[in-house]
């Protein structure tokens, strides 16, 4: 099922063809090619999950970034020309944010709602833009922001919140409101991911590898310690590593072209509710930190691809991933995977939400969609499962 959220904005939409190049930098590879574990696909009769709906945004619009607001049922959609709140319990929309309302920037790649209600909206080449009670501030590296460019935040215990910016991470302080920027602290300066631990520590997902920092010291990954599964795919290998430029780097044309490989570039990470770690790459999979080594997942695997965008975690532990070639969801044991024959208008997941009920929302061009579970469908691949087990018990 096929609605409309259809975004007017002023500024033009900043969309491309899905010819579109994308050079990426490169790092070594390891002589010792990481873990790589083994395929687990699910039959999918027993696969309750489904596209119910999608909800158009524009031919040419992407959908970068999705966050959920728990207290007032809202669902904060990112795109390339602005930002919707959907209510959530009709998929209606409440609001739509543009320039003309107080953003900085049209282009909204990272969206992040605090503790305290405020939301944060990372732009494309605008700062960052806060809204709070209705009231909009924006920061620009005038006022103490890394760069223009922001791609990502993350919250700590005590309010502060990471800003993940091409040129570094901020961080800003709850208290007074002052940014701080940390560079040669870590292992590369394009930060495109970051979350916080339940021991208070920052792990930043960057061109270059991870880093983490616990409060007073840093440690960083990189493919040599395991991070990335190797190039099963032979996929080319990704130029530019430090050097590249910002025309080259443009995440506005960071869209469906011909996938790469750099198992160091790591464009998003998720800390799980037990601690483990998790880190998309690009070409390389995701990978995962029990805080002694890594393990490795690509489509080898069982995942839909090995550029993955982005990552979410169900409330039960299933963990959610948004790649190149649709979306996976992964139990732990058995793999599934969604893409246009599923129902995604896009196979490119650029931005992944978990709402309540355990619904899936997956943004991608042109759309957002809808994944939920089906009960009954489930319960009668359950009862045929059972059934089939009694016969051949008969036998």
């Amino acid at each position: 099922m096929r609605k409309s959220w259809l975004l007017l904005a002023a500024a033009m939409v900043a969309g491309c063809s899905d010819s579109d190049e994308v050079s990426l930098p490169q790092d070594s590879q390891s002589s010792a090619p990481p873990p790589v574990e083994q395929k687990s696909v699910a039959k999918a009769a027993k696969d309750p999950w489904q596209v119910v709906e999608s909800f158009e945004v524009g031919r040419d619009v992407y959908v970068r970034s999705l966050a959920l607001e728990p207290k007032t049922n809202s669902l904060w959609v990112g795109t390339s020309v602005g930002v919707h709140e959907v209510d959530l319990a009709n998929q209606g929309l409440r609001n739509t944010y543009t320039r003309a309302e107080g953003l900085a920037n049209e282009y909204v790649f990272a969206i992040f709602v605090d503790s305290h209600g405020n939301k944060w909206f990372g732009t494309n080449g605008g700062g960052a833009s806060r809204l709070n009670n209705g009231q909009w501030q924006t920061y620009f590296p005038m006022h103490g922001l890394a760069d223009y460019w922001v791609y990502s935040f993350g919250e700590q215990s005590n309010g502060d919140v990471w800003i993940g910016t091409w040129d570094g991470a901020n961080r800003w302080n709850a208290q007074t409101g002052e940014l701080t920027t940390y560079v040669q602290e870590l292992i590369n300066e394009w930060v495109y991911g970051i979350d916080v631990d339940a021991k208070d520590r920052v792990w930043f997902g960057t061109e270059g590898g991870v880093s983490m920092f616990d409060g007073r010291s840093w440690r960083s990954w990189t493919h040599n310690d395991g991070l990335g599964a190797p190039n099963d795919e032979n996929l080319p290998i990704s130029f530019n590593t430090g050097l590249g430029t910002r025309s080259r780097h443009d995440l506005s044309v960071l869209a469906e072209g011909e996938p790469t490989y750099n198992p160091n570039y790591v464009f998003s990470i998720h800390v799980d509710r037990n601690g483990d770690v998790w880190a998309g790459t690009w070409g390389g999979g995701v990978a995962r930190y029990d805080g002694r080594r890594w393990r490795n997942y690509n489509m080898k695997a069982g995942l839909a691809g090995n550029i993955v965008y982005s990552i979410a975690e169900g409330s039960d532990g299933t963990m959610w991933f948004g790649t190149d070639h649709g979306v996976s969801r992964f139990d732990g044991k058995e793999w599934h995977s969604y893409g246009r024959q599923q129902g995604l208008l896009s196979e490119h997941v650029y931005a992944l939400a978990v709402v309540p009920g355990d619904e899936v929302w997956a943004g991608t061009r042109g759309a957002v969609s809808r994944l939920a579970r089906d009960n009954k469908r489930h319960e009668q691949a359950e009862e045929k499962q059972q059934a089939a087990g009694k016969r051949s018990e008969i036998q």
